[in-house]
């Protein structure tokens, strides 16, 4: 099947390609890649190409019946309505708000352009309106990000607030949420819904810990698995990858490995972290994202971003990067962490450093861009650790 980009990364021009792959005869729409034209296997819908937080770029072959299937169990799971785009179009959340909005025969609201409170309030408050009588309701996807700017800006602008509440619900993906924010959320009156999967899996497929319709989880020596019918079907001309990530059983069931840590308690998914976000300090193993968790648990610094670093003691450490800090004793700042981190996680746990910034460098969707913080943390470092 020809594989193409779209016209541009215009999210209009995504929708139209978009239209053509899921609900017409194509071409595959080929995102975030290549914009050479190329060819992707039968049956593809989307190849989404990312580097993601860590510079590592894959290529994700998503069929129709998979983002067909996502987009169905997610109505089946929230309900039916209208969906408004305020996530990048050729990101993998970005694709199924698309695509739930065109099997619901509803064109989405699109916020374009940087992303700012005020188009988003006036997007969302514009979408309203009645089937039947009935209120025609309304969704959206946001990562943290964006919803902690919201939260902000709704402290001040009631219009803000009022958008936030309009929701049925508001999808929370592509990295942990810290619990304070989903505070302030509930405060507001925001219906939040965190999901959890990636391009592999044609986006979120378990809601709140519960896996969609259809969507299998298991836990295998601590790694997080999971089967359905909203897997992609591998990684454009790289077979032995996908041979590795997506194991099959002699049943014939695909699993796809997802890399992060959890567990599974009466049903319901924990996601403890990236398996291989670990570092190795005076012979102990930490997991930078349960150090990254207490310390988004600290007032203030709940988009704070923890990256290693080298150390001349320990060998590795971790450093706190966070914006916002200005007027702020960092020593101070760096006290609170450490009591924080070593009270949850423990004393070899606790980082070294505190990074303070203007601004959080992010990628396009929205995420931390964690290689290129990594790379500011690695200018200097301390042996501290008493």
């Amino acid at each position: 099947m020809r594989l193409e980009p779209p016209a541009s990364g215009d999210p209009r021009d995504v929708l139209r390609a978009l239209r053509a792959a899921v609900l017409g005869a194509g071409p595959a729409v080929a995102l975030g890649g290549d914009a050479a034209p190329r060819e992707a296997p039968a049956g593809t819908a989307a190849v989404v190409t990312t580097s993601g937080s860590t510079g590592v770029p894959k290529s994700v072959v998503i069929s129709r019946n998979a983002l067909i299937s996502s987009a169905y169990a997610t109505a089946a799971r929230l309900g039916e309505g209208a969906w408004l785009l305020a996530v990048p179009a050729t990101y993998v959340a970005g694709v199924q708000v698309i695509v739930r909005a065109l099997l619901a025969d509803r064109e989405p609201a699109v916020v374009a352009g940087p992303f700012r409170p005020e188009p988003f309030a006036a997007a969302a408050l514009g979408m309203a309106s009645h089937l039947d009588g009935a209120r025609v309701p309304t969704y959206t996807s946001l990562v943290p990000a964006q919803l902690q700017r919201l939260l902000d800006a709704a402290q001040h602008d009631d219009t803000v607030a009022q958008a936030l509440r309009s929701f049925e619900a508001i999808l929370i993906g592509g990295q942990a949420l810290a619990p304070a924010v989903r505070e302030r959320a509930a405060e507001v009156g925001a219906r939040i819904v965190r999901t959890y999967g990636s391009s592999e899996t044609s986006g979120g497929c378990v809601y709140d810990g519960v896996p969609l319709d259809g969507v299998g989880m298991r836990i295998v020596a601590g790694e997080v698995q999971l089967s359905g019918p909203t897997l992609a079907d591998g990684y454009l001309d790289d077979p032995a990858r996908t041979a590795s990530v997506f194991p099959v059983e002699a049943d014939g069931t695909r699993w796809y490995r997802t890399g992060d840590g959890g567990e599974i308690v009466d049903g319901v998914l924990h996601v403890t972290g990236r398996l291989d976000n670990v570092i190795v300090s005076g012979g102990v193993n930490v997991s930078l994202d349960r150090v990254e968790a207490a310390v988004r648990g600290i007032r203030g610094l709940e988009s704070a971003v923890v990256v290693p670093i080298p150390d001349a003691t320990w060998g590795q450490g971790s450093a706190v990067v966070v914006a916002g800090l200005s007027g702020v004793d960092e020593s101070e700042v760096l006290d609170r962490v450490r009591r924080a981190v070593g009270e949850a996680v423990g004393a070899p746990a606790r980082p070294a450093r505190v990074i303070a910034v203007d601004e959080l460098p992010t990628l396009t969707s929205g995420k931390p861009d964690r290689a290129a913080l990594r790379r500011l943390a690695e200018t200097g470092t301390t042996g501290a650790r008493d």
